[in-house]
């Protein structure tokens, strides 16, 4: 847990300064980055609460999917993977009004613009051939959104599901806030609009009722949290009945986040869930198969499922030297004092306690798939995990990887002197430090030797001193 906090608050730390990491809106509002959370009595929560990074996100269709397994009502709909599909999805539903979702990990998707030039994630249909037709311009594109930014995601799937006509839309979320102490409801009459603008504009619009997680929501809360809203008095019960299944769920599948945006009063008079996000705490991936087997890796960065394959901790960030530590502490350590002697960190990577020479290996390959990587930095503490398997890893990673980069490496710690012997007797250019201040001086002037060669373009041979 502590890794996963830490990580969570690298990537919010440095996300100004150009990490690669994106965070939902949804995320930061729900979070409190926007105050929905103020007027509790405490101080706003720390960054690192603010704007959690580690966590599973699904796509809506699957989200939806959870919800009608819990017996919560949902728009009929299906997944199309092809135009042909979505013809014959469309067909399937019946419906002539039919709404064609662009599935990416992405918020802002409606007001989105595809690589081939449609414009919108969200389009409204009336026929199958026009289902078909939409499909084809958004499965196999790139769709960019505020969230995305230049890169862009690939739509590989749309959802297809029949329009509903809402009379009212409402806002209605559930997340673990550490002011509560616990997860709390968030509701308001303003929905299917963006949150952050209700939020800064009209925050008393926002109501929030907090559930204590031992006892679990009671009905009452439900009910008051339901006519705060501002449901009518003859769908008070089936909108509380809602919220508690949706607790339930939230609960069940070990959630960090679930919102509905809009939760509606459609035109027959029912409480439906038109739209569903949900995040999922990644500590509970192992009692949770079900949830994190549905992960859509083409939805993330390589290197993200490259690390997750070997299991290491690992960011990538827009820096040039490469950072191999264990322990997310020291690993913090380290970025710092690369950055305070005018270096920048390419990566967080956290091999931890009981790190393999495979795992070394691995690690390695996750830093230099960067080409931006001039220089590598590996710096270890032996404690329970032992320097000379370190030293192993290191030794094959660079043998088997060919690499021409320089490489400081400062061991300290359990079976160090075999590390050190190991090192110095292989034919491998790998400078030895034992001072970290030192050890952060040399990877950053020789990361910048390697920059300036290569904007010369000039090859450069590092020869270590007798």
């Amino acid at each position: 847990m502590a890794t996963s906090l830490i990580c969570g608050r690298l990537s919010a730390g440095l996300r100004n300064s150009g990490s690669r990491t994106t965070l939902s809106s949804a995320t930061k509002v729900l979070a409190g980055a926007t105050g929905l959370f103020g007027g509790h009595g405490s101080q706003q929560p720390p960054l690192a609460m603010q704007q959690q990074q580690r966590h599973l996100s699904l796509h809506e269709y699957m989200s939806i999917g959870l919800l009608k397994e819990a017996g919560i009502c949902v728009p009929e709909g299906m997944v199309a993977t092809t135009s042909e599909e979505a013809y014959s999805v469309a067909k399937q539903i019946g419906s002539k009004d039919l709404v064609v979702k662009a599935q990416v990990l992405a918020g802002g998707r409606g007001k989105g613009t595809f690589e081939g030039g449609l414009k919108g994630g969200v389009r409204i249909v009336y026929s199958p051939e026009e289902a078909r037709d939409i499909s084809s311009q958004m499965i196999g594109k790139k769709l960019y959104t505020k969230q995305t930014g230049e890169a862009g995601r690939i739509c590989n799937q749309v959802f297809i599901c029949e329009r509903r006509y809402p009379r009212r839309e409402y806002y209605f979320a559930i997340t673990m806030e550490r002011s509560f102490q616990g997860p709390v409801l968030i509701g308001s009459s303003q929905g299917g609009v963006n949150i952050e603008d209700v939020a800064a504009e009209n925050p008393d619009a926002i109501v929030k009722e907090p559930i204590d997680i031992m006892e679990g929501i009671k009905k009452e809360q439900a009910v008051r949290l339901a006519e705060k809203m501002g449901f009518p008095k003859a769908l008070i019960n089936d909108a509380s009945e809602s919220i508690i299944k949706l607790y339930n769920v939230f609960i069940q599948y070990d959630a960090s986040m679930l919102e509905i945006n809009p939760m509606v009063e459609d035109s027959d008079g029912q409480v439906m869930c038109m739209d569903a996000k949900l995040n999922f705490d990644s500590n509970a991936a192992y009692r949770q198969k079900k949830v994190f087997d549905m992960q859509d890796w083409s939805q993330e960065d390589p290197r993200d499922r490259q690390a997750a394959k070997a299991d290491l901790n690992y960011i990538g960030l827009d820096g040039t030297i490469g950072c191999l530590v264990n322990g997310a502490g020291l690993a913090m350590a380290t970025m710092d004092i690369i950055k305070l002697h005018g270096g920048t960190p390419a990566n967080f990577l956290d091999v931890g306690g009981g790190a393999t020479a495979h795992q070394v290996t691995e690690a390695f390959k996750l830093i230099t798939s960067d080409k931006k990587v001039q220089a590598i930095m590996v710096n270890i503490f032996g404690g329970i995990m032992r320097c000379d398997v370190i030293a192993q890893g290191i030794i094959m990673a660079v043998t088997d990887l060919e690499l021409k980069i320089p490489i400081v490496v400062r061991l300290q710690g359990t079976r160090v002197d075999d590390a050190k012997a190991l090192i110095a007797a292989s034919p491998l250019k790998i400078l030895a430090c034992d001072d970290l201040d030192e050890a952060a001086k040399m990877v950053v002037k020789l990361s910048e030797i390697v920059s300036l060669a290569k904007q010369a373009q000039v090859d450069i041979t590092f020869q270590l001193p007798i």
